[in-house]
């Protein structure tokens, strides 16, 4: 089984409420019923709002969400059926072949098929560095960051997506996406983000580890976040 991350960019004469209706609804059970293992649709919608100034646009303009598709096959011939059903409900789309790491799954408030997840997902493109190898950086996300990513947030998943290969013409480069649930009071409480409510001390050490961690393996100038509600269809 193969994962496939779309962005998702809707008409700008489509109101964000019934992009995001259409496909929780129509779209989701049209792709339900090609065969798809699994659908997930991440959406900047009303919902996340409050969230807007956590919103870094660094490559304009930003992706109106991203839906993730678990197929048999990402080929060419068997996902075009897909591709066809989500250009038709799109203004652009952005498809990528990755390869899925689960840092930590969402067992603290699991998901209900079809409705919103607790709190908000925030998802993050990167682009490795030109600095680093592909090797080092890899490294440097995967086995270092990881950690200080889990120990210094109120992150309750986190999904860690290898970009193997880009999927759509004129898609672009993207070497990794990251999808990271927080609880609703992250949205505008920095404490709450960096899991140090009402302890100021703690939020600024958890806040110097985490930009260190991160100046390590991103250039802050080339990296896209994008506040979203999370549906699992």
């Amino acid at each position: 089984m193969e994962k496939v991350i779309y962005l998702l960019w809707r008409d700008s004469q489509v109101s964000p409420d019934t992009f995001a209706h259409r496909l929780r609804s129509e779209v989701a059970g049209q792709l339900q019923a090609l065969g798809t293992r699994g659908v997930q649709l991440n959406l900047a919608d009303a919902d996340v709002q409050p969230a807007a100034g956590l919103r870094q646009e660094n490559n304009r303009p930003l992706p109106d969400g991203s839906l993730s598709l678990w197929l048999d096959s990402a080929n060419g011939p068997a996902r075009r059926p897909f591709d066809n059903l989500i250009s038709a409900a799109t203004a652009r789309l952005a498809a990528y072949l990755v390869c899925e790491s689960v840092a930590i799954a969402n067992t603290r408030f699991p998901a209900t098929p079809g409705e919103r997840t607790h709190g908000f997902a925030q998802l993050a493109l990167l682009t490795r560095p030109p600095r680093l190898t592909p090797e080092a950086w890899l490294d440097i996300w995967r086995n270092h960051h990881t950690t200080v990513a889990v120990d210094t947030q109120a992150n309750f998943q986190y999904v860690q997506n290898l970009v193997v290969s880009a999927l759509t013409h004129g898609a672009p480069r993207i070497d990794a996406i990251v999808e990271e649930c927080f609880p609703p009071a992250a949205m505008t409480d920095p404490m709450a983000f960096f899991d140090a409510a009402g302890d100021e001390a703690k939020f600024q050490r958890n806040l110097a580890a985490m930009m260190d961690s991160c100046s390590r393996f991103i250039d802050f100038d080339k990296i896209d976040v994008l506040p979203t509600s999370q549906y699992c269809l």
